[in-house]
């Protein structure tokens, strides 16, 4: 029996069909996590929050500490999509391991956090081309937040362009984009280390601290350590989420089993690494500390104090291309969540969304991710006075990583309460799921608490300086969510949701 029949077999066990095609290496299944993960695009776009919530702590430290946290929930999840590899994946996980209410919740979480974050990622990549485009121009193009908005459509466009018109093309730009990311955060890393006069030093780099949040002043009782440096690690906890990626195309993956679990761990593992040298060198080139503050920790004010004009517009432009393979990886993934959870019937209009065209692609739940993401952002086309980046963007980022992360929470939750019941596949934690999926639980709990906090006392309801362009709405927005989900599970779908529906009568013979 060929792999690809083996795959086959194994989804037949699960319940399903192979519909989709099963074209994509174990490479290109890291690839897209690899890319969506992106340190092209977290640690430039979100480099800001950890500068204002903490500064060089935030981010020296920070970095590595939340990231080895992260490892270890991939490690429980990459033992999850040994044993289950299809396309819904943690949902399908959820439903399997515990009831359909399980099931429910976590699918609706994860869609959530997937549409966010493909949102986030692609109005990321809408800023830096906005930038990038200024500085070609000569300041032609003026760079406004209505011309980033629209840009942020343009990039969507093209990216469910790109995901209709073929699944091969996708797997082949996985692949050119792994390639990017590790050339060109070299490259970035060597321009900053050999161009400026100045570097910071040791001491700076891994014991400075910074505090604009306005947070922790003395006058209002909150401690920087134990307030505003945690508010700096979104920079980690967002810029390394995503890798779920590994799971929802492990229907398109041959040898899914091994090679699903191995490239979402190892997705995560690289990423830490790179992520973490990248941004060591930004913190040493950061000697115009003053400006930087000016500027709300814009990660842009470093490159343009300490380098010339085109290598400065270099750099822009080579986060600028990894965001937009990142952008694209985010929509693949989001569309074939939507597919299979709307192929279990969850999702309104369910038969429109998992219908799949003669390419064998999702077309319809490729477009309606993007129409959804293009609305959730509609308020970054304002920011508070005196900002150029909207608190929307920081927000949407946040009902990203609640969102993801909540939903990465309950199948490993319900994997340690199964406890030596559950059946694992060939890549196994062994004995030590126990200590690793209850460190995942609480790191997830804890980041969840952090991340609807407000970013500035202006945020806060009662506050002088209170605007609502300040406002932090992810726990506006995922407490909607939260709460019409379940009061759809008790009035409705309680009744007709039964978690994962077969799609075939019988497993073929080994």
């Amino acid at each position: 029996m060929t792999t690809t029949e083996e795959d086959s077999r194994r989804l037949a066990e699960l319940g399903y069909k192979q519909e989709l095609a099963r074209t994509w290496s174990g490479f290109s299944n890291f690839a897209i996590s690899f890319s969506i993960i992106s340190i092209l695009a977290g640690c430039f776009t979100t480099f800001g929050q950890a500068w204002n919530n903490g500064g060089p702590v935030a981010i020296s430290w920070g970095w590595p500490l939340i990231s080895l946290f992260i490892l270890i929930i991939g490690f429980c999840m990459s033992e999850l999509v040994s044993a289950y590899p299809t396309a819904g994946g943690i949902y399908w996980w959820a439903a399997k391991l515990g009831k359909p209410i399980h099931g429910w919740f976590t699918g609706w979480l994860n869609l959530i956090g997937l549409i966010a974050v493909t949102a986030s990622v692609d109005y990321g990549c809408a800023t830096f081309l906005n930038i990038t485009l200024t500085r070609l121009t000569d300041g032609g193009w003026e760079g406004t937040l209505s011309q980033a908005f629209l840009l942020f459509v343009i990039i969507l466009a093209l990216h469910a362009l790109i995901n209709i018109y073929s699944h091969r093309l996708i797997s082949l730009l996985q692949n050119i984009s792994v390639w990017w990311h590790v050339a060109g955060a070299a490259i970035v890393v060597a321009i900053l280390i050999f161009a400026p006069d100045n570097h910071q030093s040791l001491g700076f780099v891994f014991g400075g601290t910074n505090n604009n949040s306005g947070f922790g002043d003395g006058s209002d009782g909150l401690p920087f350590w134990l307030y505003v440096l945690p508010l700096g690690f979104l920079l980690t906890q967002y810029t390394i989420t995503g890798f779920d990626a590994c799971a929802h195309v492990s229907e398109e993956t041959q040898g899914a089993a091994k090679s699903a679990a191995r490239g979402l761990w190892q997705s995560i593992f690289y990423s830490a690494i790179g992520g973490w040298i990248l941004l060591l060198s930004f913190l040493f080139a950061a000697t115009n500390v003053d400006e930087l503050n000016k500027q709300a920790g814009f990660v842009g004010a470093i490159f343009e104090t300490a380098l010339s004009s085109p290598l400065a517009t270099a750099i822009f432009a080579i986060s600028t291309i990894g965001q937009f393979f990142c952008g694209m990886s985010c929509v693949t993934s989001m569309s074939r969540m939507t597919y299979a959870f709307s192929r279990d019937g969850a999702v309104p209009g369910w038969r429109l969304w998992s219908k799949i065209d003669r390419n064998r692609t999702p077309v319809n739940a490729i477009i309606a991710g993007c129409v959804v993401a293009a609305l959730i952002t509609l308020p970054a086309l304002y920011a508070p006075a005196g900002l150029t980046t909207p608190v929307a963007f920081y927000a949407v980022v946040s009902i990203a990583v609640i969102g993801l992360y909540l939903a990465f929470l309950i199948p490993i939750w319900l994997r340690l309460r199964m406890g030596d019941a559950f059946q694992p596949g060939p890549w196994t934690l062994g004995r030590k799921y126990k200590a690793l999926c209850w460190i995942a639980c609480v790191e997830i709990v804890i980041v969840s608490i952090y991340f609807i906090m407000p970013f500035s006392p202006a945020g806060v309801p009662g506050n002088a300086d209170f605007t609502w362009t300040s406002v932090n709405y992810a726990p506006i927005a995922v407490g909607v969510v939260l709460i019409g989900i379940a009061l759809w599970w008790a009035l409705s779908a309680r009744h007709w949701f039964t978690g994962p529906r077969r799609t075939v009568d019988e497993v073929p013979a080994a």
